[in-house]
């Protein structure tokens, strides 16, 4: 039978890529992973995994072990942390994983209430785009997770709960000229990443054209700082606005519709007394901001 030692094992070096770093993470020596994985192949009757010159990969049949192990480690996990927590939460953990903007405004005095109401209770974050806070969610490693979403945003499936907190308008950022996306049409944009700049440019081809990407970057900060300096324009969210703004622009707030703000959580109702205790902490510091 697979333990939960050698489930954790074959994650770690998942993880690292090396025998040295996973042996170093869990505390053991190297000949000891070794042998782990070496009954763990001959369980299982299948090879995990491949020396590459100084190095491991994972084979096929590793690679599938190890990220169900991922996903039974992280519902472990959440398990003992519950169970720490059942009675009067006064210890334990609860952990969440959201994007930069909440976390820069919204989440801080979120975990000032929850610390106000449960000093014993610690809290983990994790800073990541939406599409990787649900992963964490769904394998275990996140207890709540923060994300947004568009009108035309697909839904989530059904394991996935969401609890509104409050809508994020989207503001457009210049340096004193024009105020709809229509008057920028022939100048340079600054966009955020391939994934996250899909937005942007379907509101321009919305608005009639096709808008120039002269930079690239996801630092909502340095985004400021370009326009500031008269390098381009860009559009940016309320919550990213409202945690920090440089003095040398403009914010105009677009008609657009605004994105959504969510706290998802994973399984079906009640929630974990830490779980419901975080977003409480949520609602309430949504509350503030709206």
């Amino acid at each position: 039978m697979v333990t939960l030692i050698q489930l954790r094992v074959i994650d770690a070096v998942r993880r690292h890529r090396s025998v040295t770093a996973a042996a170093k993470e869990l505390q053991y020596t190297q000949p000891s992973i070794s042998h782990h994985l070496s009954r763990l192949e001959s369980q299982l009757g299948a090879q995990l995994v491949q020396r590459v010159g100084r190095g491991i990969r994972l084979t096929p049949a590793g690679r599938l072990l190890s990220e169900r192990a991922a996903e039974i480690i992280g519902r472990v996990d959440s398990a003992t942390t519950e169970l720490s927590t059942l009675v009067g939460l006064n210890a334990g953990r609860v952990r969440l994983a959201g994007f930069s903007s909440v976390m820069s405004s919204l989440v801080p005095q979120a975990g000032a209430v929850l610390a106000q109401q449960h000093p014993g209770l610690r809290l983990g974050l994790t800073d990541t785009h939406p599409d990787e806070a649900l992963q964490q969610l769904r394998a275990g490693h996140a207890d709540v997770a923060v994300i947004f979403r568009y009108e035309d945003t697909i839904p989530e499936d059904d394991d996935v709960r969401l609890t509104h907190l409050l809508d994020d308008p989207l503001y457009l950022l210049t340096t004193g000229g024009g105020t709809t996306l229509a008057d920028h049409a022939g100048t340079p944009w600054i966009a955020g990443c391939e994934r996250c700049r899909s937005h942007l440019v379907e509101m321009c081809q919305a608005a009639g054209f096709s808008p120039t990407l002269a930079y690239t970057t996801d630092d909502m900060v340095v985004m400021q700082s370009l326009v500031a300096a008269g390098m381009g324009v860009t559009t940016i969210p309320g919550l990213a606005l409202r945690a920090h703004q440089h003095p040398a622009i403009t914010a105009a707030r677009l008609a657009t519709p605004p994105r959504r703000i969510y706290a998802a959580t994973y399984g079906e109702p009640p929630d974990p007394p830490a779980t419901t205790a975080l977003l409480n902490a949520l609602i309430d510091a949504a509350a503030t901001l709206r």
